[in-house]
């Protein structure tokens, strides 16, 4: 028998952007810890087949950048369904380009994928949380919530912030029963990732500066968000945990 500190059953969790990736991978951990599951995205067809291959796990549409229409969702959702308890914000995209090229349109869809969302979910869910006086919020953030690379300025100030609305939240809502903390993944090999995966320099370049010498596997973050999503973590509020196979820790 698992620890019970560690069990979510009779939890129901809310994970964004997770018909795929890190997304897709938490919600199977989270499942596995035995929470009820909520799919969220934007294209319909990816979410039922995503859905499909996790048993029991609901889906829900809609749009994470636009606010009105992802507090109508949450709104029926919890009235017609029931309590969200655990949300995960891991909804996010990346573009790489050198700074003085980067065009201006694609920062601001940056901003609005990678931040707004964090508050505009966070906040839809965080009213139903705080009228139980419990809940558990998750963002995802980055390695460039610390460090920054070439190329990709615009995604660090995003994870930056994030960074930092997580603990804007925890220092808001923590007295009113919610835990609000983040996941900070290093390289993984994802579908936002699958050039740099692909690209033998990058990735020669990624074994030598991480000490453990290869890119992360997406099951390995879901320990983490079990952790944060659990009783076990009843007085963790306001921390970025860093899953990133130690390149924050060297030089």
């Amino acid at each position: 028998m698992g620890n019970p500190l560690f069990d979510l059953t009779g939890r129901r969790a809310l994970i964004t952007g997770s018909s795929q990736g890190i997304g897709l991978a938490l919600a199977r951990g989270l499942a596995d810890a035995g929470a009820e599951i909520v799919l969220n995205g934007r294209d319909g067809a990816k979410l039922e087949a995503a859905a499909a291959a996790l048993p029991g796990a609901r889906t829900l549409a809609f749009d994470v950048t636009d606010h009105s229409s992802v507090r109508a969702a949450v709104d029926a959702f919890e009235r017609d369904v029931g309590a969200i308890d655990i949300l995960v914000n891991n909804a996010g995209m990346q573009h790489r380009t050198p700074l003085q090229d980067f065009p201006p349109e694609m920062f601001e869809k940056l901003l609005q994928t990678n931040v707004a969302s964090v508050f505009h979910v966070g906040q839809a869910v965080a009213r139903h949380m705080i009228a139980r006086g419990h809940g558990r919020i998750i963002n995802i953030a980055s390695v460039q919530t610390l460090l920054a690379r070439p190329g990709i300025a615009p995604y660090t100030a995003t994870k930056g912030a994030v960074g930092n609305l997580t603990k804007g939240m925890a220092t808001d809502w923590g007295p009113l029963g919610l835990n609000c903390n983040a996941i900070a993944p290093g390289y993984f090999d994802t579908p936002l990732n699958a050039a740099l995966v692909a690209d033998e320099t990058f990735s020669a370049w990624l074994a030598n500066r991480t000490p453990a010498r290869r890119w992360g596997k997406v099951e390995e973050l879901q320990g983490a968000c079990v952790f944060l999503a659990s009783d076990a973590a009843s007085f963790v509020n306001g921390h970025t945990l860093f899953v990133d196979g130690g390149i924050t820790a060297c030089l």
